[in-house]
């Protein structure tokens, strides 16, 4: 597999993990072991730890939604081998991203447990060695998610070593519970202030119990245990913020948000236009050029809603509002999307686009709109998911839930935290274990608090299933990086990309050239060729 090396120095460049901003400071005459056995010299290197989910999380997110049946392409291509499966092979390059990120934050967090045990001693140092582990965690369970076993490395690696063995899934979900384990006794108990605590880590103990439930070698145990981790998360706290004021920008830091990956304007100065992250970009159409710098997003048109997902929201579910930006407002100067955010008296802008719901898709529903908003343009409901190739401007409804209305007009400038894991998933996460462990009647009292929140109507206990949880899963995750993986954890990425994603008409776009399904993306090429022990390739391809 690809060399697992860092060299040491990759740590006195840093980007930012949490809140607390680091100083720089003149290294050049301190020895690399000397300064990380100091406890300044070790915060800086847990921190460099962090600034890895950037590198995980922050570019292009086609590994986590591409190829789902919430997503379809527009006007702008997706890597088709990883939306449309059938032309995926070991040789794409975006399927070597995560692989490759997720090593190198392996190492970054090997060298920082390394180093545990031998810097400075300080109160935090079992904190920071939580972090550490429960960091690792979190790349080895993407990557065994991904692609299946891959070689387990808990070393710290200062030497060339081209020869891995491909361990075992089960051995790799093995490792990652024992660290998140471990990292439960060691982190901080207090609230969430950008670094891991033990709320993070029962919600993504709770997430790969979850997961490992439904593997061969997976048991009921994994579930109830899974339903007991999402609990001690959920810590008796209900939803109570409106679902739209979770997403306002500035507000990532609620008290539903139980970790993220932290920005700021001030952690991205070195280079604006590369340090952001790019989740604004996506999801949405294409509003115009850099002549709206300042007034409307820059979005990609892929990664567009698809049918399926708009049409599960219903009449009163503040879900609908509170990911999409249903109404595009203009001024004397042409389009002002952020508008919507900047504009106190929102009366005083126009409507340019309007895209209804399909509970206001009507003809006479257009007719009524128009009169109360003369010169709007009118989207009905059945016109809002886009086709390959849509080369409309404004065709396709945005999602909002991430826009930062002071980014700069390029694809890597968003400021806003990156959320990965808040209350409401963890409720679902609760939802689907206690159903799977034989407690349908506690799994659905978890799921209806989440739609109580969103205002829509109680699910009926007749009416849950698995099925049902992907759904809620989709309404109230839109964008949030998961999509991928809940299909795979179900065992329904292929029944569910065939009936709602139109670019993928047929299962046999899995069927690999052994006659074997695609689930799993491909060990890297690179990564095979460069390995001198025997590397197997998973199945398909």
């Amino acid at each position: 597999m690809k060399k697992i090396i860092l060299s040491l120095s990759i740590f006195s460049i840093l980007f930012v993990g949490c809140k607390d901003f680091i100083e720089e400071e003149n290294l050049s005459n301190v020895g690399t072991s000397e300064f990380y056995s100091t406890a300044d010299g070790y915060e800086s290197l847990v921190t460099a730890c962090y600034s890895n989910l950037r590198e995980i999380y922050g570019d292009e997110p086609w590994l986590f939604c591409a190829g789902t049946d919430m997503y379809v392409e527009g006007r702008n291509s997706q890597p088709v081998g990883l939306s449309e499966y059938r032309y995926l092979t070991p040789s794409e390059s975006e399927a070597a991203y995560l692989y490759n990120a997720c090593y190198e934050a392996i190492q970054a967090s090997n060298i920082a447990l390394y180093y545990n045990d031998i810097t400075e001693k300080v109160s935090t140092l079992d904190n920071r060695k939580g972090e550490a582990l429960y960091l690792r965690a979190n790349a080895y369970f993407l990557l065994v998610q991904t692609y299946g076993g891959v070689a387990i490395v808990t070393d710290m690696i200062d030497e060339a070593i081209l020869s891995f063995s491909r361990s075992s899934a089960e051995e790799v979900y093995s490792l990652i519970v024992s660290d998140l384990e471990e990292a439960l006794d060691l982190v901080s108990k207090d609230s969430y202030n950008g670094r891991v605590n033990e709320r993070a880590v029962q919600h993504l103990l709770a997430k790969v119990l979850l997961t490992r439930g439904y593997e061969s070698f997976g048991t009921s145990k994994d579930f109830s245990d899974a339903a007991a981790y999402a609990d001690a998360a959920i810590g008796n706290q209900s939803l109570t913020i409106p679902f739209a004021e979770l997403w306002e920008p500035g507000n990532e830091m609620n008290s539903e948000v139980i970790f993220s990956i932290q920005y700021d304007s001030k952690s991205i100065v070195a280079d604006p236009d590369e340090l952001g992250h790019s989740q604004g970009y996506y999801f949405g159409p294409y509003m115009g050029g850099s002549e709206n710098a300042g007034r409307a997003p820059y979005r990609s048109y892929n990664l567009c809603p698809t049918e399926y997902l708009l049409s599960l929201y219903e009449e009163g579910d503040e879900r609908w509002d509170g990911t999409f930006m249903t109404s595009i407002y203009e001024d004397a100067e042409g389009i002002n999307y952020y508008g919507y955010y900047t504009v106190e008296d929102l009366s005083s802008l126009s409507v340019a686009h309007y895209y209804a719901p399909k509970w206001k898709s009507t003809e006479q529903d257009e007719v009524d709109y128009l009169a109360e908003h003369p010169g709007a343009e009118f989207h009905y409901f059945e016109d809002l998911e886009a086709s390959k190739g849509s080369n409309l401007d404004f065709e396709t409804i945005p999602v909002r839930k991430f826009d930062d209305p002071n980014s700069q007009f390029e694809r890597l400038t968003n400021t806003r935290d990156l959320i990965l894991s808040r209350l409401g998933e963890t409720y679902l996460i609760a939802a689907e274990a206690y159903l799977q462990a034989g407690f349908p009647a506690t799994g659905l009292d978890r799921l209806n608090a989440v739609r109580n929140r969103a205002h829509a109507t109680e699910l009926l206990a007749a009416d849950f299933d698995l099925d049902a949880i992907l759904d809620e899963r989709a309404m109230e995750l839109v964008g949030e990086y998961h999509r991928w993986f809940d299909l795979k954890r179900t065992g329904t990425l292929v029944e569910r990309c065939v009936a709602y994603n139109h670019d993928i008409p047929s299962a046999d776009y899995f069927t690999g050239t052994d006659g074997v399904q695609k689930i799993l993306r491909p060990i890297p090429q690179e990564a095979i060729d460069l390995n001198r022990s025997d590397y197997e390739q998973n199945p398909g391809y």
